[in-house]
């Protein structure tokens, strides 16, 4: 169960302010039909998470020993790097209104979530915890604790959550896994 509640935990405060999330008020703010909306987030989280989750996990099963723990440990260091950056809001993903609520959020969920922190860090989990299924419920846990408050306060939540605040600790989270999981390999 660790790998679950971590994985919630990371994920859940690495996509606050993230650029999913504003895409969540967006498309909250633009269609007003929050259920659609959440079901799209869900369904598009599973599939992009089980897919980065078996990625991280095939690659963790190819290489082994200490070369390969400096290496996920390096990589939780620079993803805590990469948690300062600010996201920008995906505007033209919004936009996308064929086949309604639910498969535009899906669609541009999914689209989106390529190449996030949020999916790189689910690939790293995988490979720290070897376990695709528990990783995968847990980011899509924390994926859906940090958008359905965004798709149902919508904006005003912004203004109560310093974004600041949220990324550093985020941040840190990160590079504690990392030189955790550095620390334990040397």
């Amino acid at each position: 169960m660790e790998a679950v509640w971590i994985s919630t935990g990371l994920v859940a405060l690495a996509e606050i302010g993230d650029k999913t999330q504003l895409l969540a008020i967006v498309l909250a703010a633009r269609f007003r039909r929050p259920v659609p909306i959440i079901l799209g987030i869900l369904a598009a989280t599973l599939a992009n998470h089980a897919l980065a989750a078996s990625a991280g996990y095939l690659v963790a099963q190819w290489l082994t020993g200490q070369t390969f723990q400096l290496v996920i440990g390096g990589a939780f260091v620079l993803m805590a790097a990469w948690a300062l950056i600010p996201d920008k809001e995906d505007e033209g993903a919004a936009q996308r209104t064929a086949g309604g609520v639910f498969l535009t959020t899906l669609i541009a969920f999914f689209i989106v979530e390529i190449g996030d922190k949020t999916q790189i860090a689910t690939s790293l989990l995988a490979a720290r915890f070897n376990d695709i299924a528990l990783v995968t419920l847990g980011t899509t846990m924390g994926m859906m604790l940090a958008n359905i408050p965004a798709v149902i306060f919508g904006e005003a939540i912004t203004r109560v959550v310093p974004l600041s605040v949220v990324r550093i600790i985020a941040a840190l989270i990160f590079l504690a896994i990392g030189v955790w999981i550095v620390i334990g390999a040397l």
